[in-house]
């Protein structure tokens, strides 16, 4: 087997002279402090809405939409807000009380599996490798994706909820732009309309949405019929293109997006807009 130039087999080492570990620090970084705090902004279940009782408001993306809501709790939405009313006593295991644990498992998931995220990943945080041409940690009986990583191949699945929450969210900015049935414009409702914008280049530019929105076709060339799917397969392709960046665009806007909603909702800081409020 030929050896890969520039790379030994020790851990780390490499041939190449340029700063290779900026890049899985920094991912290291960034994935590390998302985690954090989306893990303890889903354990408040509080002051993630931003109105009254009427049409319109702010809702944090992180509990969107809302499924039960703790009425004990503040910053939260009314009733009428949320899909099946007060909290349940079934479901007081979940860390306090917050509807969040059962929404964050769709889009994380879709991100946890994406391809970019996998590279990502596994460079940063398991050093499989760390960088191209650099050595990684030794692996015995390595079997790939067909192991434990089987569960990445649950991608192509997450991405039917991945899309389906880009209209969920739309809906939200949509509602960002009303309070109690009056339009107007916030510094909330532009963070909250640029979240999903940002979340649909994300998700529209996804690798298992091109091969199906091309037809799931390996070679377009092996077909005669493969023209249509093809010009499909090549809109797709001007967003996948840029898909890491999208990727970290859309998951620190929507980290912000709470963060906005949670400080305006907390009386921290003040939402500029054209009601006065």
């Amino acid at each position: 087997m030929t050896e890969v130039v520039g790379r030994g087999k020790s851990f780390i080492s490499t041939l190449r002279e340029d700063r290779w570990w900026i890049s899985p620090m920094l991912v290291l970084f960034g994935l590390l402090s998302f985690i954090i705090y989306s893990t303890w902004a889903a354990w408040q279940g509080e002051h993630f809405w931003v109105g009254s009782g009427g049409f319109g408001g702010y809702l944090s993306p992180f509990y969107s939409p809302t499924f039960f809501i703790d009425s004990a709790k503040e910053g939260i939405p009314p009733i009428s807000h949320t899909l099946f009313g007060e909290w349940p006593d079934w479901l007081n295991w979940l860390p306090g009380h917050s509807p969040a644990w059962l929404i964050l498992i769709f889009p994380l998931s879709f991100r946890f599996t994406c391809y970019y995220y996998r590279k990502a990943y596994y460079r940063a945080f398991t050093f499989s490798p760390p960088a191209c041409a650099v050595g990684g940690i030794p692996q015995k009986n390595y079997k790939g994706e067909t192991g434990i990583l089987w569960v990445q191949n649950l991608h192509r699945y997450a991405m039917y909820f991945a899309i389906i929450f880009i209209f969920l969210l739309s809906y939200d900015a949509v509602m960002a732009f009303f309070r109690n049935g009056e339009f107007g414009v916030g510094v909330g409702s532009i963070v909250l309309l640029i979240n999903p914008i940002l979340l649909g280049g994300y998700a529209f530019g996804c690798h298992s949405l091109r091969h199906l929105i091309g037809g799931r076709m390996d070679c377009f060339s092996c077909s005669h019929s493969a023209e249509h799917a093809h010009s499909r397969w090549k809109v797709v392709t001007y967003l996948n293109r840029r898909h890491q960046m999208f990727a970290w665009f859309s998951l620190v806007w929507v980290g912000l997006s709470d963060v906005y909603v949670r400080l305006v909702s907390m009386g921290v800081i003040t939402d500029l807009n054209t009601w006065g409020i």
